[in-house]
């Protein structure tokens, strides 16, 4: 995992726990060295999601299983307003958002507890498209996908048995 921020030692932890629980493999956490002013686009007031991507897929370690980065920014893609976050499918690659995640953003009073649950789902759930993982259509499955945060906050923290079963699958075939 690449800290492109600050996040406190209790957030790291609990996504360290988080990643050894869903996907059966330790975190080696790195700070991001990374200049983010590149990436931001001044028309559109964010940065983009897709330029992000390419240069933390560079940064990554040859040995890595998986790169998941962590920003504090407004991400984009060309196709959307906004997004919580987004990974290579099949690829090496993922990038995660606290920015539109808190509750701040609309007019909603600070809950920094939900801020990290709703973190703590978009990072399983590009790690999932990591490993293979479409976006499913269970309503409460951690892969449907999420437009806005109410999305995220009717998912539960966990696959459904069939992203489950498919997951498993995927890691043994990357022998994890």
């Amino acid at each position: 995992m690449i800290l492109c921020g600050h996040f406190e030692q209790s957030v790291i932890d609990r996504i360290s726990a988080d990643i050894l629980n869903f996907f059966y493999f330790p975190l080696e956490v790195k700070e991001c060295t990374l200049n983010l002013t590149s990436f931001y686009n001044p028309t559109r007031r964010q940065y983009d999601a897709n330029l992000l991507i390419n240069a933390v897929s560079e940064l990554s370690s040859p040995d890595a299983i998986k790169t998941i980065s962590l920003f504090r920014v407004d991400l984009f893609i060309p196709i959307l307003t906004y997004v919580f976050g987004q990974s290579m499918l099949n690829g090496s690659t993922g990038i995660v958002s606290l920015y539109r995640l808190r509750n701040e953003l609309y007019g909603l009073e600070q809950d920094n507890h939900l801020l990290i649950e709703r973190f703590r789902k978009v990072i399983i759930h590009e790690l999932g498209h990591a490993f293979g993982l479409i976006h499913c259509h269970n309503p409460v499955c951690i892969m449907r996908s999420s437009t806005y945060v109410e999305d995220l906050d009717q998912k539960e923290m966990d696959f459904c048995m069939k992203c489950r079963t498919e997951l498993d699958k995927r890691l043994d075939i990357n022998s994890i």
